[in-house]
C-alpha cells in the first residue's frame, strides 16, 4: 500500500515542472487571500502571498530565479486591488536583497530568517502604502503597523507550512 505522498518504486521520479508546481501553485493560492469575505476598517490581513514566496525563499533559496517574483507579483497584483506591477517590482528587490544576503552570510538560523522576513514585510507594506498614495490612494501609515505586527507574527506559521509542503513535495 501506498502511503500519503509518496511514489511507488516503479514510478519515474517528478520532472522539475512537478517539483516547481508545489512551491508556485501555493504562492498563487496564498495570493488569492484578499478574496476571502473579511469586513474591516483598516489593512489586518498580512500579505500572504508574498509571505509564502518569503517561506520558499529563505527555505530553498536555490528553487527559483530572481526572475520568477515577476509573474508571482503580477499574479498577486492582479488579486491585490494593489497598483498593477507593484508587487512585480517589490517582490524582484527582496529576491535581489535576499541573494546580497546569502552573498553575505554563510549560513542563518530561524532567527535571522525571521528578522529577514519581518524587515521584507514591513519594507513591502510600507513602500506599496507608498506607490498607492502616488496613485492616489489615501492611508495614514499609521494604519499599517497593526498589518506588520500581525504579519510578523503569523510569518513562522508560514514558514512551518512552507517546509512541510517541501517535505510532501520532495518525497514524491
Amino acid at each position: 500500500m501506498i502511503g500519503l505522498g509518496r511514489r511507488s518504486a516503479f514510478a519515474p521520479p517528478p520532472g522539475a515542472f512537478e517539483r516547481q508546481l508545489v512551491p508556485i501553485g501555493s504562492v498563487m493560492l496564498a495570493s488569492l487571500a484578499p478574496l476571502l469575505p473579511e469586513i474591516a476598517t483598516a489593512p489586518i490581513l498580512p500579505p500572504f502571498g508574498f509571505m509564502v514566496l518569503l517561506g520558499w525563499r529563505l527555505l530553498r533559496d536555490d528553487l527559483w530565479p530572481v526572475w520568477v517574483a515577476l509573474p508571482l507579483g503580477l499574479f498577486d497584483d492582479i488579486f491585490s486591488g494593489q497598483p498593477l506591477g507593484s508587487a512585480m517590482a517589490l517582490w524582484t528587490i527582496s529576491f535581489l536583497a535576499i541573494d546580497l544576503i546569502n552573498s553575505r552570510f554563510v549560513w542563518r538560523d530561524h532567527w535571522q530568517d525571521w528578522g529577514i522576513a519581518v524587515i521584507a514585510i514591513a519594507a513591502e507594506l510600507t513602500l506599496a502604502l507608498g506607490i498607492a498614495h502616488i496613485t492616489g490612494g489615501a492611508m495614514p501609515f499609521v494604519l499599517l503597523l497593526p498589518q506588520i505586527a500581525v504579519s510578523a507574527l503569523v510569518f513562522p506559521l508560514v514558514a512551518r507550512v512552507c517546509a512541510f509542503l517541501d517535505r510532501v513535495r520532495l518525497a514524491r
